[in-house]
């Protein structure tokens, strides 16, 4: 589905009735063009009879990593190899997890894909969902395994220092697997997925993924396993250094950076929004747009949500039918108000915060 299609499905779901001249206004095109997106639509199967009755209730799925967090973070300034008097806090995280909960508040219906253990964690983690309304009925769990568990220490700021990550049961997230899911994966309206699952389950995806693919790197050593299906994604969310490292092109000022979008669009890659912390988000497609934003003002409290947060919000955006800059600024709005929480997801995430936050 193109982003002008998507838009147009929105309208139309608010109200089944609209008429095509005045889908052809709101949208700024005419209602010849309407007419053939509407077209379109009813041959992929979204729409269907007069009225527009929608086919199927829109949804998302999210592929990627559930787990335990254990972080840690000093009073004071971090003496490292020393005992640092603190606080410790356990609280429900993943990539994937977090990516799926901002999704959740931010209205989107979820549906994950995951691997849990059978313990105590795991219980936690399922119960949580519920009361998210994230869909985990699709999920796998393994007997006698232990539930992903991450361990990180952030210093006085709420920056994070080091982690250590034990992730072996996302090994179970197979080729085979994801294929009995694939009736899920072909209703999708997007799918988003991080790099926590093995390297050929996402040549998997890549494959036979018949809905735009959204990837958020994770990290440098594992964006390694996108550098070959880079051109099957729709959409990519690194930092600076994973952007250079899937480029191959050093970010030192602002031709590089835009040598290195450049480079990870001719892979065949539809949209890349590269996260430059402080300096804000540079995002560029392959349409040829090209737009770098500033940062979105908020009160820094602990960034370890941040990422987590726009690339929920990214794939918000598109499902609302925004255009590239409204996305960036949609991402930069999500991290701003992630960081604002001591918790790795601010419940006050919500459409209409973040909608208010873009408008600032």
């Amino acid at each position: 589905m193109t982003q002008r299609e998507r838009q147009l499905l929105r309208w139309i779901e608010e109200n089944p009735l609209i008429s095509q001249q005045e889908l052809a206004e709101k949208a700024g095109i005419t209602r010849s063009s309407v007419a053939v997106h509407i077209s379109n639509l009813m041959k992929k199967g979204y729409i269907e009879g007069k009225g527009y009755i929608v086919h199927t209730a829109p949804y998302a799925v999210v592929i990627g990593g559930v787990n335990m967090d254990i972080g840690g973070r000093p009073a004071r300034k971090l003496v490292p190899q020393d005992s640092n008097p603190g606080r410790v806090r356990m609280s429900l995280g993943g990539v994937g997890r977090n990516i799926a909960h901002n999704m959740s508040l931010l209205g989107v219906d979820v549906r994950m894909l995951t691997a849990f253990g059978d313990d105590l964690h795991a219980q936690k983690i399922a119960a949580s969902c519920g009361e998210l309304g994230i869909d985990i009925s699709h999920a796998l769990q393994v007997p006698g395994a232990a539930t992903s568990t991450y361990l990180f220490i952030a210093d006085e700021r709420g920056d994070m220092v080091l982690a250590v990550s034990d992730m072996e049961i996302y090994s179970h997230i197979t080729p085979a697997w994801l294929a009995t899911r694939q009736p899920l994966l072909d209703n999708a309206q997007l799918i988003v997925f991080d790099t926590n699952i093995p390297e050929e389950s996402i040549a998997w995806l890549a494959e036979h993924a018949k809905v735009p693919l959204f990837s958020d790197p994770v990290s440098t050593a594992k964006a390694e396993k996108l550098r070959p299906v880079l051109g099957r994604l729709h959409t990519l969310k690194p930092n600076r250094i994973e952007a250079e490292l899937l480029s191959g092109v050093p970010i030192t000022d602002g031709g590089s950076l835009e040598r290195a979008a450049e480079a990870l669009l001719a892979t065949g890659l539809h949209r890349v929004f590269i996260s430059l912390g402080g300096d804000g988000m540079f995002a560029a497609d392959h349409l040829g747009g090209r737009v770098r934003v500033p940062c979105c003002p908020g009160e820094m409290v602990n960034t370890t949500g941040c990422g987590d947060a726009a690339m929920a919000a990214v794939a918000w955006a598109y499902l609302e039918g925004t255009d590239l800059e409204g996305t960036a600024r949609a991402a930069l709005a999500a991290g701003a108000i992630a960081m604002e929480s001591g918790e790795t997801i601010n419940p006050a995430m919500s459409a209409e915060a973040l909608k208010e936050r873009m408008a600032q």
